[in-house]
This record gives C-alpha cells, sequence and structure tokens, in this order.
C-alpha cells in the first residue's frame, strides 16, 4: 500500500513562475496568499469587502508541466459563513490537463469568516490547513493547471508530485485584463474554469487576469492605477453595478470619475483595445436605485435574495439606476471615442437582457447562476473575440 508522501514525495516551492493570474504572492507564516491586487493599492484600501473579495483567487491557478500521474496540493482555505444565511458549499479546485477540464476536488479545513451583514462585522477563526489531492493523471508529459477556487481565500502551502514540475514557457498569447463587480469574479458559477471571463479567454484563446472584485468594481482610483500598471494586450471594464448596488454615488459625481478612471488606465495603456462593458440586466434595479439589502425573508425557504431599497422617485435628484448608468456610459464612450479609436462599447445586455430572465432567472434577484455564466461566456467570446470583435484579428 502507497500513502501520500510514497506518491508524492517531490515538493516544489511556490514561486512566481507557477503562479498565473495573481498580481502579487504574499509570503506569510501561514504560506503564500495571492492577492489580485498589490501592496501599494491595498494599503489604500479601508473597505473590508474590498479586502476580501481581492484576496479571493479568481481566475488565479498554478500552472506547469510534468510527467506527474499524482498530485497533492496542501492550502488554507477561508470559508465563509454569512449569520442568517444557509451555509455555502467549499470551494472547488478545477484540475486542467493540456486545456481540458478532467477533474475537481475541495479541501478540508481551513479558517472560517463569520460575516453578519446586519451588523457590517467580520471575525475569524483560524483552522489547520487541508490537501487537496489528483490522481490517476495521464501519462507522459503534459500541461497541467489548478484553479483556485474563485470565491474562497485560499494560502497555498505545499505542492507535492510524484515527478517534478517545470514552469510552462509562455506561450505568446495576448493577455486578457479584465476589471468587473462579483458577476465577473464569479458570483455563482459552477467552478472556477467555469466563470464567464475563464470561459470566454479559454473560447478567445487568450491569458485571463480577472480584477472582477465582488462588490467593488467602485471606480476607486487605486483599481485605475492597477489596471494602468498591469501589463496587457486587451483591457475591459465592467462598471455601474456595485455604484448602484452600494448606492455610492449620484450622476453628478459618476460622470468624472468614469473619465478619471479612463484616462488613468491610458496613461499606460494608450493604443490599447479598451473595451467599456455597460451593466448586464438587473431587474430589481434597472429603474430603482439603490443601495440592495438583503432579504432575510427568503432564509427559511433555504435561499437568501436581495432587494432595491432605494426609491424611483430619488432619481430626479441624481441617484443611479442601471438605465442611468447604461446612458451615460454610452454617452461618454461615444464622446472619448472621437479621439480614441480603440476604445469601446458593450451593452452587457447582449450578455444577459431581457430574453434571459424568463428562461434563466437571477436566483438571488443579483447574480447569475452557472448555466448563465456559460451563456455570457459564449456570447462574449462571440462578441469580443470574434473576427470583427474590439478584439477580434479583423479589429
Amino acid at each position: 500500500m502507497h500513502t501520500e508522501a510514497d506518491r508524492t514525495p517531490v515538493t516544489t516551492p511556490l514561486t512566481d513562475d507557477l503562479v498565473r493570474g495573481a498580481l502579487e504572492l504574499e509570503h506569510t507564516g501561514r504560506g503564500v496568499l495571492p492577492h489580485r491586487l498589490p501592496g501599494w493599492a491595498r494599503a489604500q484600501n479601508t473597505d473590508g469587502q474590498l479586502a476580501m473579495a481581492e484576496a479571493q483567487p479568481a481566475g488565479v491557478r498554478l500552472v506547469f508541466r510534468t510527467r506527474a500521474t499524482a498530485v497533492a496540493l496542501e492550502t488554507l482555505p477561508t470559508k465563509r459563513v454569512y449569520v442568517g444565511a444557509p451555509p455555502r458549499p467549499d470551494g472547488l479546485y478545477d484540475l486542467v490537463v493540456d486545456g481540458r477540464l478532467v477533474d475537481q476536488a475541495t479541501a478540508s479545513g481551513g479558517d472560517t469568516l463569520t460575516i453578519d451583514m446586519t451588523a457590517g462585522t467580520f471575525e475569524t477563526v483560524p483552522g489547520p490547513p487541508g490537501t487537496v489531492r489528483f490522481a490517476e493523471l495521464p501519462a507522459g508529459v503534459k500541461d497541467v493547471e489548478i484553479w483556485l477556487p474563485h470565491n474562497e481565500a485560499t494560502r497555498l502551502v505545499a505542492l507535492r508530485t510524484d515527478e517534478p514540475v517545470a514552469p510552462v514557457p509562455k506561450s505568446g498569447r495576448r493577455t486578457w485584463l479584465h476589471h468587473g463587480s462579483s458577476i465577473s469574479h464569479g458570483s455563482d458559477a459552477a467552478s472556477p474554469s467555469t466563470t464567464w471571463p475563464a470561459l470566454a479567454a479559454s473560447l478567445g484563446g487568450v491569458e485571463l487576469v480577472n480584477l472582477g472584485l465582488g462588490g467593488g468594481a467602485l471606480l476607486d482610483p487605486f483599481t485605475a492605477r492597477t489596471l494602468r500598471d498591469t501589463p496587457a494586450g486587451l483591457i475591459s471594464v465592467k462598471v455601474g453595478i456595485n455604484l448602484v448596488n452600494a448606492d455610492l454615488m449620484r450622476l453628478r459625481a459618476f460622470t468624472p470619475a468614469v473619465h478619471g478612471f479612463l484616462d488613468t488606465i491610458r496613461e499606460g495603456h494608450p493604443t490599447t483595445p479598451l473595451l467599456v462593458i455597460t451593466p448586464v440586466l438587473c431587474p430589481i434595479h434597472e429603474d430603482t436605485p439603490g443601495p440592495s439589502a438583503p432579504d432575510f425573508s427568503t432564509v427559511g425557504e433555504g435561499r437568501l435574495q436581495f432587494k432595491a431599497a432605494g426609491d424611483p422617485a430619488e432619481r430626479a435628484a441624481g441617484k443611479l439606476t442601471l438605465n442611468v448608468v447604461r446612458e451615460e456610459l454610452t454617452r461618454i464612450v461615444r464622446q472619448r471615442s472621437a479621439d480614441d479609436p480603440h476604445l469601446h462599447l458593450l451593452d452587457g445586455r447582449e450578455l444577459y437582457g431581457e430574453a434571459d430572465v424568463a428562461e434563466l432567472p437571477l436566483p438571488d434577484q443579483l447574480h447569475p447562476d452557472a448555466a448563465t455564466h456559460r451563456r455570457m461566456g459564449e456570447r462574449f467570446a462571440a462578441l469580443a473575440f470574434g473576427p470583427e470583435g474590439p478584439f477580434g484579428t479583423g479589429a
């Protein structure tokens, strides 16, 4: 009988050349923590929700070339518990071999983060690490990717295999840098390699850097500077829903904030194709301002939903709705594109719109489910990466 130690005797240091999709690796006393915002940007942030979101490794994966047939990844996940809400499933790790999803696993143990949305409190209880194991990989040399859970902060403790591993040389594919809200982060996608940006990147043949930040697409200047400073051949920015459901700003502030955000990106990427995506359809906020509020009356039915807590009459005072945001983003991009031929616009309702609501309603009124993520990924790939799309070869 072979023990785990017998089967995976080779331990490989977790270094930058094995990790893709992260902007920084923080070496801590309890493992390597991938970050999607650099340290200087995190230092300027005071929002606990954003701090939690950027440390969840959406789009982050280990990538290596090996003959190994057994892989063990020791990790220290952070499990989230929401007071008054049903338990959340453990985060999934996707094993992709030579571009094909072949296995999935979860990690036990880890820290527990308890969140009380009503009180606005966060409490963490430390726990032990767990190990994700994949066995019976195909024989021979292959490229292996382990996609980390998109919705669960994950410290990487150790990578063990039964054969040595090496970094995969850069393929020369274009890097797509995408920023958006929890929908871009992954929300209720089935797994980390099946969020809509991950699916679109696979179909488009590009390398993904996903800066989708659940609750955090708020036009923060440090996020704009991060996009400015990150190497990329393609950039997209999906703006709107978080500004509405956080009730963060009025139209007077929104317009110059969008201009400033785009100006900052252009400082580092003056001619890179830049796609601005308006919000997908969200019926509760189409014409009703935020904030969004949890509807705890649905918890007894085994689910948590959200509702719009604003008043439609407040639009006259400059409160934002999704229709207001779309109209203003369209005007801004049309104005700027007169001098910026590489700036493009995509109406988010082409990814998820009126015709999709009856068939694939948003389960909690805010976030798309796994089937909708797949549909959005396929549609984005066709619209953006198609021959005549803004990211296509004929653009």
